[in-house]
């Protein structure tokens, strides 16, 4: 399923080709926060910053894993890595070699990415990424990896109660520092009170904007 997501998001990004551009579509990004009981390794403690595309598979990133990997190790020589002052986070399992970057665009970029918020896109596309290192002053940060489901994959991870959902806000993802982030949103999802076992499942079949649950 992670191998059908990867190919999903390859093609809506544009970095394996031709590709639907994706940046006219209404934001549509959440907060994915790990429970406390979270098993799977990838994700224990993490928040993860995800979207739907149009074949209703979710991609997204984790926001709150910086790595130590310098970006020059990830992208080619004439990628200007120098620039990029920031960490790197680790996205997600699939693809961990690949880089994405999340941004904010007071326009839509000209190459495909995803529209996560009002004004913050995600995507994977060579030209966008190489243009927002050459700009001194672009707001973004980049991510080595994403998280993908396949459509309809996520629903039994709700049923198992992994996840708190939450309204995604550009302040949570660009922020100085990600430590203590999971904890945060994690009190204040338990804040909101209880929620059914089928919340988020029946949040994802009828994904059309950013959640208020």
């Amino acid at each position: 399923m992670l191998r059908a997501a990867a190919v999903v998001l390859l093609l809506a990004l544009g970095a394996g080709g031709k590709a639907h551009a994706q940046q006219n579509l209404p934001a549509n990004g959440l907060f994915l926060v790990a429970k406390p009981s979270m098993s799977d390794p990838n994700f224990t403690r993490t928040v993860v910053l995800v979207t739907q595309a149009e074949d209703a598979s979710t991609v997204g990133v984790i926001i709150n894993r910086p790595i130590s990997q310098e970006l020059s190790q990830l992208l080619p020589p004439e990628f200007p890595a120098q620039n990029y002052r920031d960490r790197i986070y680790f996205g997600g399992p699939v693809m961990r070699q690949t880089i994405f970057a999340l941004f904010r665009s007071e326009a839509p970029p000209a190459a495909t990415a995803f529209h996560v918020l009002k004004n913050v896109y995600l995507t994977a596309h060579a030209d966008n990424i190489k243009q927002l290192l050459a700009a001194p002053t672009a707001k973004y940060r980049l991510y080595a990896g994403f998280s993908g489901w396949a459509p309809r994959q996520l629903e039994s991870e709700f049923m198992r109660e992994d996840w708190y959902v939450l309204p995604a806000d550009e302040a949570m993802l660009f922020r100085n520092s990600a430590a203590g982030l999971w904890e945060e949103l994690v009190e204040r999802a338990a804040s909101r009170g209880p929620r059914t076992r089928d919340s988020g499942v029946t949040m994802f079949a009828t994904w059309s904007g950013p959640c208020a649950c």
